[in-house]
């Protein structure tokens, strides 16, 4: 979502209206929302990874910096334990269903996440296709998803692109 919100360059498939969308809802969060990260910060280390501007920063930007700096908040950010499996195919608070197996192994972080914590929060998502082709075995498994460019995922299920 936050290379969305800066912009189509590093998410092309992204519409205009995606942006916009992944925009206000990373504002809305860094006004008066809260987060979920793990105590072992994989979440933080993917979001470092793979947020990379253009050239010009952006709201994506803006929203690592503010995860950053309210990282530490318990009224901004809620931590949870999540534990890595030794044969690195995931974690122990991933659902154990064989119908997730072909589920993206550097997505799986956040689902154990969501699971680990008392709420079960929901996971955002904008243009990460494999999200939408697995969403109905997530959702049957107690995992909740919003997702910020639907008309985006379901153009790109039908034209048969996928994108993580």
């Amino acid at each position: 979502m936050g290379c969305v919100a800066n912009g189509r360059g590093l998410s092309p498939q992204a519409s205009e209206d995606c942006v916009i969308s992944c925009v206000r809802r990373l504002q809305e969060t860094m006004d008066s929302g809260t987060i979920v990260l793990d105590e072992g910060n994989y979440i933080l280390s993917e979001y470092r990874d793979n947020l990379r501007s253009d050239g010009q920063p952006g709201v994506g930007d803006a929203f690592l910096k503010w995860v950053y700096n309210y990282q530490w908040n318990p009224q901004r950010c809620q931590r949870v334990r999540i534990t890595p499996l030794a044969d690195g195919t995931g974690f122990a608070e991933f659902p154990e269903d064989p119908d997730l197996t072909g589920f993206d192994l550097s997505d799986r972080m956040f689902v154990a996440a969501a699971c680990a914590h008392p709420c079960r929060p929901p996971i955002l998502n904008a243009v990460d296709t494999d999200w939408w082709i697995f969403r109905d075995t997530l959702q049957r498994n107690g995992v909740a998803l919003e997702f910020l460019c639907e008309s985006d995922l379901q153009r790109m299920a039908e034209s048969g692109f996928r994108a993580s």
